[in-house]
This record gives C-alpha cells, structure tokens and sequence, in this order.
C-alpha cells in the first residue's frame, strides 16, 4: 500500500517526510530511469515541488 508514502504534503513535517524519502530514492535509483522506482521518484519530486511553490516564498535578486 502506498498510501502512508505518497500523499500530498499540507505540513512542513510532511514536506521533510517527502524530502528525505526522495533523497532515500536518489541514492537508489541514481540517473537509471528504467529503475522500477523512476517514476515513484519523480511523482515524490512533483509532489515536493507543489508544497514548494504554494508554500516556499521565492527569492528576489535585487
């Protein structure tokens, strides 16, 4: 069941959760994107970055 790993983060807790399980998946699954677990990774990735966007306020350069 996937359910407990893949879900969309509302918490900063939950976006550590999502960050440090990517990290986990980037040192198995490496640049193999024919890796069973590549497109897990990449669903993490765009879950993370969608919690970023919402809630990340992006830097300006001045």
């Amino acid at each position: 069941m996937l359910a407990p790993v893949v879900f969309v983060p509302h918490a900063e807790s939950e976006y550590q959760q999502l960050v440090t399980l990517l990290d986990d998946l980037i040192d198995v699954v490496g640049e193999d994107e024919n890796h069973p677990l590549a497109s897990l990774m990449e669903v993490i990735g765009v879950l993370i970055e969608k919690y970023e966007a919402e809630h990340i306020p992006e830097l300006t350069e001045v």
